[in-house]
């Protein structure tokens, strides 16, 4: 028997491997130790034997009442991810594994590597309404790279509105990337009418990863030094959030008519928006921009409901150093967070694959239906 995570987001450390029935291993933290719970290991064994694997340190989890009804994924190809059955109990996180083959790989959540980001980089540059732009350097030297997206209609580039779209903040929210393949792909098809449409009104701006260096170390949501990049907006600094940094002003350089922040939640079972109602000057020209965004990408996506979510701030409470809420402020836009789960979807629950990859592209093709539906109104 052999556990390995010596590979790119690779995150577990092995305790004890002396009792098949009671593998002991532990999550390794991020940088700064305030934040762990993204896992993704391989283990090679015997086929037709019973593996069972305890996370013993899962109780100090960042999120520990993620792992109520949560079941691990895994993947013998790195292509189907089906959930296995796993327990929770004092602390200690427990995932059953019948080996099918030698080798198996489990995660925290279907794992959106490096390698597949700089694929699809690869992959959109060869449209040709599509840039991409170097925005800067992570602190592991790795590129921050900017997609555009524009039909190239200079002629009525004043007239169109700018829609942003961020995601990976939280390395570990890995449905986000996903997500962004999907509307990516879709936004591109030329059979696709909302896409063409929505490009003859806007112009993309997608940071499809905004946290390599997280990504690639296995860290669930900070970077290279153990920032949250997502409560670095208000006072980004080229030492500690240089990925913050060159977003922001990429974003002063374009302006921002809407913007979509993706993520991920460990704890709730349903896709849902966080907005921007706390913020200072918030209104109610944004306040109907976001109620019809929201009504529509319900009807385009059986997968989001607005029932269940975060609490909403109430007037002037919110923190500004999120990403939602600061761009907001700033620009006077639309602008949401769009979380996921990590569990399943309660609204549609699939007891095989829980929420997936394949759900996650499907949402991002759906968003594009809610920004065409609010595009002309977003000034």
């Amino acid at each position: 028997m052999h556990i390995t995570a010596n590979f790119d987001a690779g995150n577990i450390e092995v305790i004890s491997l002396e009792d098949k029935k009671d593998i002991q291993l532990a999550i390794r933290p991020d940088v700064g130790g305030e934040f762990f719970q993204w896992f993704n290991f391989r283990i090679t064994g015997q086929i037709g034997e019973q593996y069972v694997l305890n996370i013993l340190n899962a109780g100090e989890a960042a999120f520990p009442g993620g792992w109520e009804s949560y079941q691990a994924v895994a993947s013998y190809d790195r292509e189907y991810w089906f959930r296995l059955p796993t327990s929770y109990k004092d602390g200690k996180l427990t995932i059953n594994v019948d080996m099918e083959c030698e080798t198996i790989q489990i995660a925290f959540f279907a794992p959106y590597s490096y390698e597949r980001h700089q694929d699809l980089l690869a992959a959109v540059q060869m449209h040709p309404f599509v840039t991409l732009e170097h925005l800067g350097e992570t602190l592991d030297k790795r590129d921050l790279t900017l997609v555009k997206i524009s039909d190239g209609d200079s002629s009525s580039d004043e007239s169109k509105r700018n829609i942003w779209i961020t995601a990976r903040q939280h390395p570990g929210e890995t449905m986000a990337e996903w997500l962004v393949e999907g509307l990516m792909y879709s936004l591109l098809d030329g059979d696709n009418a909302t896409g063409k449409l929505l490009l003859d009104k806007a112009n993309f701006y997608i940071v499809p990863n905004m946290n390599p260096d997280g990504s690639v170390r296995g860290h669930l949501r900070t970077n290279a030094v153990g920032t949250n990049l997502n409560r670095a907006w208000s006072n980004p600094s080229l030492e500690k959030s240089p990925e913050v940094f060159h977003v922001i002003k990429k974003m002063e350089a374009t302006g921002v008519d809407l913007f979509y922040d993706v993520h991920g939640d460990e704890e709730i079972p349903f896709v849902f928006l966080a907005g921007s109602q706390g913020t200072p000057n918030y209104n109610d020209r944004l306040a109907r921009l976001r109620d019809r965004f929201a009504e529509v990408l319900k009807l385009a996506s059986a997968d989001f409901q607005t029932e269940e979510g975060y609490d909403v701030d109430a007037p002037g409470t919110a923190n500004m150093t999120l990403a939602t809420h600061w761009v907001a402020e700033r620009f006077d836009c639309l602008a949401n967070t769009l979380e996921m789960p990590f569990i399943d979807n309660n609204n549609v629950p699939d007891a095989d694959t829980g929420w997936s990859p394949e759900r996650s592209i499907k949402l991002g093709e759906a968003s594009l239906v809610a920004m065409l539906a609010v595009v002309d109104d977003l000034r």
